[in-house]
């Protein structure tokens, strides 16, 4: 199971709150397998589309989110499709499910966790969405099209050898610093990979360019936006670390950019 993606709810976080980045790494990145440093991927170009078109939402309803949500799989499947098969490796769709009360049943386990808003699960290849009362109020928000963009891109990884290689290494292991290292890595590729979706579509969306900024501030994140991150969770990288990774995908449209795996051991703190 791919960890969680906090998106709206790091207000409720527990647990002792450090500013800034303390003990950053810098040293050059350990040496990984080649599927996760030389994946075909990487070679791919842009994405297949450039255009998306999202559905209205303007009654705030359930229906109406499950439709949104289900557009933008639709320009995930066509953007991801032909740049899976052009590496060399077999394209399926996940299949998203959508709920609003917690205790789904996953292959991976069951959906419990208030605070996560999504989650991949690689034994089935399905993304899960927890679609809470806040969400339906704004299913719009362009962070929700950024989460499921970023379990489109788990799902991206696992497609391509990735997902299965982090998983084997990685996921499901007792933490210390190398594997927390590699969960991140992995992360913040899945971010790279949603923010290459969503600035190769951008033009077509008709979003103030306000939208991304605040995205990019981890304005939903309280404590990201500070540079800071829960002290027990360090699966997932500091707002420096991800507002670094989420441009470099923005900008080149393209799973290019999205290379985690040699970066400097700073950049994926």
């Amino acid at each position: 199971m791919r960890i969680p993606r906090l998106a709206l709810m790091a207000g409720a976080l527990a647990g002792v709150l450090f500013a800034g980045t303390a003990h950053a790494a810098t040293s050059a990145a350990p040496s990984y397998k080649p599927v996760l440093t030389k994946n075909p991927l990487y070679k791919t170009g842009k994405l297949g589309i450039s255009a998306c078109e999202e559905p209205q939402v303007q009654n705030g309803t359930v229906e109406e989110a499950e439709l949104y949500f289900e557009a933008v799989m639709e320009c995930l499947d066509k953007a991801w499709s032909p740049v899976v098969k052009k590496a060399g490796y077999r394209f399926t769709k996940s299949k998203l499910t959508v709920f609003t009360k917690l205790g789904v049943k996953t292959p991976c386990g069951t959906y419990n966790d208030p605070y996560a808003q999504a989650m991949y699960c690689e034994k089935n290849k399905g993304m899960y969405f927890y679609l809470s009362p806040d969400i339906v109020e704004e299913p719009t928000d362009l962070a929700l099209m950024q989460v499921l963009a970023h379990e489109y891109g788990h799902h991206v990884q696992e497609l391509t050898g990735i997902g299965k290689e982090t998983t084997r290494s990685f996921y499901y292991r007792k933490p210390n610093s190398r594997i927390l290292e590699g969960v991140r890595r992995s992360e913040l590729q899945a971010q790279c990979l949603s923010a290459a979706f969503v600035g190769r579509v951008w033009g077509s969306l008709g979003r103030p360019d306000t939208d991304w900024t605040i995205l990019l501030k981890g304005s939903h994140n309280p404590v990201a936006a500070l540079g800071a991150r829960n002290s027990g969770d360090e699966t997932h990288a500091t707002q420096a670390s991800n507002k670094y990774w989420l441009e470099r995908g923005f900008k080149a449209q393209s799973a290019s950019a999205c290379n985690t795996w040699t970066a400097p051991s700073r950049k994926v703190y």
